[in-house]
């Protein structure tokens, strides 16, 4: 490190005291010894969190990968330097894990009595503006003298009696939230309601004030993680994103480049898009969908005008129950054609009630004739058994098979994938053709995969080598 004269010193100082991006840079320095590899999203950073402690922005989102200073940014500095200003001020930070988030806490702790802050944030008679309270030594629950405090959670534990902000004008400390979600954990709904259900009931009801801000800053893992529950208007209220993608101006020739060179050069994040694309797309571009789809290439599937002749067919089903909300009833009508590429033939997607579902099957299998195959989901247990048995006696004359649903769905959905990714499925042109597409290109991370399960069963069944013999072509069957 270059000596710095006194002067320069004093003068660095003043600026760490109303900067806050230089603030983070020279505490770093005088920390560590070297200056911060820094990247262009540093300052994006610095600056939305500016503007959430001058009262701007109460609710911010900041969508980045892992490992790229999110942490020692928007936690760990963001709170030091707030409470530099303001040392009554009241926070709650949280993570998926109550050990990260009182780690976070016991560094932001023991910056604030080191000297060099000190000499930042002081008051006129040169004693520290931040003052611990002798009886605050637990790293996940902290105080200051002046009425600040800092409570450290991991996202299933308890904030009964803390509240963050104060009730009155200006800025009075934050709810900051890092990595609510496991990331191994993205794919589970019940994990993820968890997290929401938590924020919902317990932590955004935490605010002493109503223009308290809430700070969440994580890599997405799903279209329904946190932030995209937030960001599609899950709590009613409107947020502030910066989304940075780690792949800057991805897909556009000769455009593209790192975001930050010195974490991942622009070799390392192609090999990794092409590596793991969907884990990539989420975690890596904050978009939980890759562009030219994850397990699916939909963009694959040419489109015809019409059914070519000598088409065999089945229609896989995937059987909601509830009216007007929740999974959708989709009815997959896919054909193998007679130079053994497959076609879709028609999508049937709503959300139906039980005897509407009943009404649909058998107006659907009518429709379809009786050349057309019929497979049918089996939940597991007595009730689904039970419900298989009345729905082939509703379908009484048709060729009805039906089978038990098992397995991970990413298994599951893959051979099917694999005959659309190298151009082996084709689609007649109709209204269904870019909601399907998008379904697809969403897939595993999607809100939902309705379309695809009964896609996937139709096209398990046509590959089942004993399809061809109780199947006839819609050619040959005879007429209603």
């Amino acid at each position: 490190m270059n000596e710095l004269t006194p002067e320069e010193i004093t003068i660095a100082r003043q600026i760490a005291f109303d900067d806050f991006y230089f603030y983070s840079r020279w505490m770093f320095l005088r920390r560590k010894g070297y200056k911060w590899l820094r990247g262009q999203h540093h300052k994006q950073i610095c600056d939305a969190l500016v503007r959430v402690y001058t009262g701007e922005c109460t609710r911010l989102i900041i969508n980045i990968a892992p490992r790229y200073s999110k942490t020692e940014l928007a936690v760990i500095n963001f709170i030091s330097w707030t409470l530099g200003h303001i040392p009554d001020a009241e926070y709650i930070h949280t993570s998926y894990s109550g050990r990260l988030a009182a780690n976070n806490s016991w560094q932001v702790r023991d910056i604030v009595q080191q000297e060099e802050y000190r000499k930042i944030f002081h008051k006129d008679d040169g004693s520290p503006s931040v003052i611990l309270r002798t009886d605050s030594q637990a790293k996940d629950e902290w105080r200051t003298t002046a009425g600040g405090c800092i409570y450290a959670v991991g996202s299933a534990g308890s904030i009964t009696g803390y509240g963050a902000g104060k009730a009155r004008e200006g800025f009075g400390g934050a709810i900051i939230i890092d990595d609510p979600h496991k990331a191994d954990e993205g794919r589970s709904p019940v994990m993820r309601q968890s997290v929401i259900d938590g924020f919902q009931d317990t932590l955004e009801s935490r605010v002493n004030s109503p223009t308290t801000p809430i700070i969440l800053i994580m890599q997405r893992l799903h279209e329904l993680d946190l932030a995209g529950w937030l960001l599609a208007g899950g709590n009613g209220e409107k947020w502030e994103l910066l989304c940075l993608p780690t792949l800057v101006n991805e897909g556009i020739v000769g455009k593209e480049e790192a975001l930050w060179e010195d974490k991942h050069t622009l070799k390392d994040l192609l090999r990794l898009k092409e590596a793991k694309p969907y884990t990539f797309s989420g975690q890596y571009q904050q978009s939980p969908s890759a562009p030219e789809g994850n397990i699916f290439k939909p963009d694959k599937i040419d489109t015809v005008e019409a059914v070519p002749a000598g088409t065999v067919f089945t229609r896989g089903w995937d059987l909601g129950a509830t009216d007007g909300s929740g999974d959708y009833t989709v009815g997959f009508k896919l054909g193998k054609m007679l130079d053994e590429r497959f076609i879709i033939a028609d999508i049937l997607r709503e959300q139906y009630g039980p005897e509407d579902v009943e009404r649909v099957l058998k107006a659907t299998a009518s429709g379809d004739g009786r050349g057309t195959k019929i497979r049918l989901p089996q939940d597991p247990g007595q009730a689904g058994k039970s419900q298989i048995k009345y729905l082939t006696r509703l379908l009484a004359g048709y060729n009805v098979v039906s089978k038990a649903v098992s397995g991970d769905k990413i298994l599951r959905a893959e051979p099917f994938a694999a005959q659309i990714n190298v151009g082996n499925v084709i689609m007649v042109r109709a209204p269904w053709n870019e909601p399907m597409k998008a379904e697809m290109k969403l897939f595993p991370n999607g809100a939902y995969d309705d379309i695809i399960d009964a896609g996937s069963d139709a096209f398990e069944e046509l590959a089942d080598p004993t399809f061809f013999s109780d199947c006839v072509t819609e050619e040959e069957a005879p007429d209603e």
